[in-house]
């Protein structure tokens, strides 16, 4: 893997000048990983905060800490990275650090913190556009969790519950030290009532939906896919193909310098074309993607515009049936981080672009 972190480190200070701040403090996981190249800061996975603060000025950069944290941050995370380490004890927390620190200084903050601006919205396109190396972990990222779900789809039989099928997924992504930060499991009739049904003690009986959004290296891959036992119903048949018209429209229009809310009308006009002109209201179609699930979900008036090397994962839904993958923003066409070549595909065509997108797995 290529673990390089001049580039964000250059944008972030690039973004002082422009902001007109002195420093900036980056308490949250995902900002922490972004600027150190895919390291680490987290102990509690249930917060978007770390044990560790970055705080980033024009011509220096600390770590700030307690001491109970530090050694195995520096040894296995931060060593040779260029931070100076600020160490209070862990019972005096690290707050009065970085005040002192910040003394007589401009600085903006990743997340509401004491009197400083906060300059999270204004930070977060800064990681939109991926680096190369950032590129190479997403796609080994990307790979691992859909083949860990499309796995486990071949694996369960009827008769386990929604809990035991998700352990077995969990499993298989933990064992490569990935982190399932979403890990939903429907079965039969709640994959009909429910958009984001978490897994329970049901039972399968014929039909399973699996979702996951994985991270490692502050990355978040999204995946999702079906598996059915015996013949599909005429009303699922009927549904995928559907489905899969409007997730190649919106993966299609998903092109550097398109407005993000015409990717969504492209969507919501797909939808009424299938006949399902009110689905789009019972989930949300997703977004960008990348350090966080989605950066921000699509709606018809949100801004900005697709950016070369911006992931993007969509998640078009009728009665049913989903479609979830990670895609990435290429030059000449985009790419599909989370295809793995090794699952049942219907082809779809769209602007004479024949696609392939996952179909439901028969067993």
């Amino acid at each position: 893997m290529t673990f390089t972190v001049s580039e964000p480190l250059e944008k972030v200070r690039a973004f002082l000048t422009e902001q007109a701040l002195d420093g900036v403090l980056l308490r949250t996981r995902r900002n922490f990983s972004w600027v150190t190249g895919g390291r680490d800061n987290h102990i509690e996975l249930a917060t978007e905060l770390g044990v560790a603060d970055l705080l980033i000025f024009r011509d220096i950069q600390y770590c700030v800490t307690t001491k109970m944290e530090s050694l195995r941050l520096y040894e296995e995370e931060l060593e040779g990275l260029g931070y100076e380490f600020v160490t209070p004890e862990w019972y005096e927390g690290t707050e009065g650090a970085i005040l002192q620190l910040c003394k007589g200084k401009r600085v903006g903050s990743d997340v509401p913190f004491a009197h400083f601006p906060h300059v999270e919205q204004e930070l977060a396109p800064l990681r939109y556009s991926l680096s190369t190396g950032e590129i190479d972990r997403y796609r080994w990222l990307s790979q691992k969790a859909a083949r860990a779900v499309e796995a486990t789809c071949r694996d369960i039989e009827p008769g386990w519950t929604e809990h035991q099928i998700a352990a077995s997924l969990a499993a298989r992504v933990l064992q490569d030290g990935i982190q399932p930060t979403v890990l939903l499991v429907a079965t039969d009739d709640r994959i009909f009532k429910y958009r984001h049904p978490i897994p329970t003690d049901k039972r399968l009986q014929s039909y399973a939906m699996l979702v996951l959004c994985a991270e490692k290296w502050g990355l978040i891959s999204n995946v999702t896919r079906f598996v059915h036992f015996g013949t599909l119903p005429q009303e699922l048949e009927e549904n995928k193909w559907k489905l899969a018209q409007i997730d190649a429209a919106m993966n299609a229009a998903t092109r550097p310098g398109v407005p993000i809310k015409d990717v969504f009308q492209t969507g919501l006009d797909t939808y009424a074309k299938v006949g399902h002109g009110d689905d789009w209201r019972y989930l949300h179609q997703g977004g960008p993607t990348g350090y966080k699930a989605r950066e921000f979900f699509a709606t018809p008036e949100v801004s900005g515009n697709v950016e070369l090397n911006q992931a993007f994962a969509w998640n078009p839904a009728i009665r049913g049936i989903k479609s979830e993958d990670t895609l990435l923003v290429g030059e000449r066409e985009n790419e599909f981080l989370t295809h793995t070549g090794d699952w049942v595909y219907m082809e779809v065509e769209e602007n004479g672009v024949t696609y392939l997108r996952p179909d439901i797995l028969i067993r």
